[in-house]
């Protein structure tokens, strides 16, 4: 092949269409669960995490919810993948050979969120969220219509693997995509570039400028109890059962369990068989949708 302006372009075009498609085909999960935000700086800051503005009689003047009351801070990241092709593999047209890790890198670049959004989840249990205690916490500070604070807990303690179960229905989230530039194929093949010149090579990656954060710990109960359905039951009841300051409930409708491979077969038990292990009807059938990622086990 003939090195030219014209071929570069051909050739970057033709690894970008192979990354592209395998972006498109790789399956995720992560916007199940999380809000996607744009950003527009290095960082952005939350100031309605915690404020729950619930519908009350209109007495008097309205009554002005300060949003600035909680606030939480995602900063923003860098990350890269980057390959290097060797001129010669260009000259003699061995593009081919090369497709593979470019189908690769756009695999990995769509999983990319899925790894950042559920090992954040993973580490909810030593990772403080808005209001100062680690995201799954036994003393969430909620305070009561009279003033009164009380101490809540989104977290089952134990020693097996984690699983968690959240509520996904609402545009707000449990955990937070902040994106500030997206995925994007780029490449440096300019011959006049001194890397190209000095190392003979074309240079082509993905980079992208994110992060992931928490969102409301209302929407999510984590556990590393045994996933059985006493406990099962015991999440769900203790999510719907969750208030805003001020008393009110927030009518928490758990929808998503998210579990390791390790539990998958329990997790189907539950959620999926429609009897149980004795053969009665099984009541917790349909009662959530089943995530099963692998993103979370190094962190159980």
């Amino acid at each position: 092949m003939l090195i030219n302006e014209q071929a570069l372009d051909l050739v970057f075009k033709g690894f970008k269409t192979t990354y592209t498609d395998a972006y498109l085909q790789a399956d995720v999960h992560w916007d199940k669960i999380a809000m996607a935000v744009s950003s527009t700086g290095r960082d952005e800051t939350y100031g309605w995490l915690g404020q729950f503005p619930q519908l009350r009689e209109w007495v008097g003047a309205r009554h002005v919810y300060g949003l600035e009351a909680h606030s939480f801070t995602i900063l923003n990241r860098d990350f890269e993948s980057t390959v290097a092709v060797g001129r010669n593999e260009i000259l003699d047209d061995k593009l081919g050979v090369f497709k593979p890790a470019f189908s690769e890198m756009g695999y990995l670049a769509r999983q990319h969120p899925e790894e950042l959004i559920m090992g954040l989840l993973a580490a909810g249990f030593s990772t403080a969220c808005y209001d100062g205690q680690n995201y799954f916490d036994a003393e969430h500070p909620v305070k009561a219509a009279d003033g009164s604070l009380s101490l809540v807990s989104n977290v089952q303690t134990g020693s097996g693997p984690s699983w968690f179960l959240l509520d996904t229905s609402r545009a707000v989230r449990p955990l937070i995509w902040q994106e500030r530039q997206p995925y994007d194929f780029v490449s440096m093949v300019e011959a006049n570039n001194p890397h190209v010149f000095m190392n003979k090579e074309f240079v082509y990656g993905v980079d992208a400028r994110v992060n992931a954060g928490f969102g409301l710990w209302q929407l999510a109960f984590g556990s590393k109890a045994d996933l059985s359905t006493a406990n099962y039951k015991a999440a769900r009841a203790a999510m719907m059962e969750y208030r805003a300051d001020g008393g009110r409930v927030l009518g928490i409708k758990p929808t998503t369990l998210v579990v390791p491979p390790a539990l998958e077969e329990q997790a189907l038990e539950i959620v999926n068989a429609v009897q149980n292990d004795v053969g009665a009807s099984n009541v917790w059938s349909g009662t959530a949708d089943l995530i099963v990622t692998p993103f979370i086990s190094s962190m159980s």
